[in-house]
């Protein structure tokens, strides 16, 4: 990356102290300890912002046991900074605290890999990112423009297992943005950006039969667990080059002698498109209602989309466009890619809103032991996403005009 005042301005070292301390502490999404630790010490480096920082509580959420009962589902909470929200042309920036490492894994600390290259749980996703996204902001606070841009930060506490908890938060700080960035690791290692994303959908099915003796009596019973691969089956049928389904846990049963009466099945579904989604949707009410009959059984269902697939329209490409520009006048070649997975990108593009969701640090193996961060990328992203939201503030996202 060529040298000029905004990377210069951008302390790389400060970046790496960050992200060393904070991925010393667990925030995996179910340590709420851990979580309130990280939200802490975030809370105090944001603290340099022009702006209101606050800790926002996470909304209910409702999961399903393996009994097939409903309980409420903790989380931590999200941090919320609020700068000059009576500017006119606002944007939003949004990341996430929590790591897929629960407390007790083994993956706990940092090791460097050579001297570039570090090793540790959250460093690219997204400690790292954070980082950039905070030092990004610091730049921008330094230019002449900066008055003329009002900016939301999220980071919330629940991305890894699906922003159930703060997606109502998600679309409240998005609606009327200009553009937003997300502060995901780059796609690749090479920095390529996510372009267009699949949406997901998490789904529970209690079955509800009725139990028997196997030897005595077996056909007074009705079997949950062969009602549940009977579904199992049926759903895998209903697959398309628009959607994948991934029945992934079977919970259920009794003794060996026992016709049991019930099961949860949980499954994920992959839908490329939205129109794809709610036909599966639709298809599965009526697949329910054939296994009710098929087998004798109740059954009862908890979940669906959570994240609606991400398509790149016209506003958002432009918004694409502009990061490319901003990247070569640094020296940077930006490309991008279609992605598999998910994140709270998704939802914001749900909201109508253009969003780069990659903007974050590169390295990968994420969610692996072997998750790396490549340090000076630290600063070289923070000096790029700098540069984007100085040309988002003199309005060149709305003028057309990319450089």
């Amino acid at each position: 990356m060529r040298e000029d005042g905004t990377l210069t301005a951008i302390d790389g070292a400060a970046m790496l102290r960050q992200v060393e301390a904070w991925s010393a502490i667990n925030t995996g999404t179910a340590n709420l300890a851990g979580l309130a630790s990280q939200a802490a010490a975030l809370a105090e480096a944001f603290a340099v912002l022009p702006g209101t920082v606050e800790l926002v509580d996470p909304a209910p959420v409702t999961a399903i046991a393996a009994d097939g009962s409903a309980f409420d589902k903790p989380h931590g909470q999200h941090l919320v900074v609020r700068v000059r929200p009576q500017a006119n042309r606002r944007i939003l920036l949004t990341g996430h605290m929590d790591t897929v490492f629960p407390a007790d894994h083994a993956f706990q600390r940092l090791r460097w890999i050579d001297g570039e290259t570090l090793n540790g749980p959250g460093v690219a996703d997204m400690k790292g990112g954070i980082a950039v996204m905070l030092h990004a902001l610091m730049a921008f606070e330094q230019t002449a423009g900066a008055s003329a841009l009002g900016y939301d930060v999220l980071i919330n506490s629940d991305e890894e297992t699906g922003s159930l908890a703060s997606s109502a938060l998600i679309a409240e700080l998005a609606a009327g943005k200009l553009a937003a960035l997300t502060y995901e690791p780059a796609a690749l290692p090479d920095g390529t950006l996510a372009h267009e994303r699949g949406g997901t959908g998490n789904y529970s099915i209690t079955i509800t039969g009725k139990s028997a003796h196997a030897g005595r009596n077996p056909h007074e019973g009705r079997n949950a667990i062969v009602a549940a691969a009977d579904l199992i089956l049926r759903l895998k049928a209903l697959e398309t080059p628009e959607i994948t389904i991934n029945p992934a846990k079977l919970e259920g049963g009794a003794a060996n002698n026992v016709v049991p009466d019930h099961a949860v099945l949980r499954f994920n579904i992959r839908p490329r498109t939205v129109e794809a989604g709610a036909a599966f949707d639709h298809a599965l009410s009526h697949l329910l209602i054939d296994i009710q009959t098929a087998h004798e059984v109740a059954t009862h269902r908890h979940g669906g989309v959570t994240r609606p697939p991400k398509k790149v329209d016209a506003k958002a490409q432009k918004l694409f466009d502009l990061v490319r520009a901003c990247g070569a006048e640094l020296g940077e070649d930006i490309r991008w890619q279609a992605s598999g997975g998910v994140c709270d990108g998704n939802n914001i593009a749900a909201c109508g809103v253009p969003v780069v969701d990659t903007m974050g640090v590169r390295g990968g193996a994420i969610h692996s032991p072997d998750e790396y961060l490549i340090v000076p990328s630290l600063a070289t992203r923070a000096a790029l996403s700098a540069r984007v939201i100085e040309r988002l503030a003199l309005g060149h996202l709305e003028q057309g005009t990319l450089s």
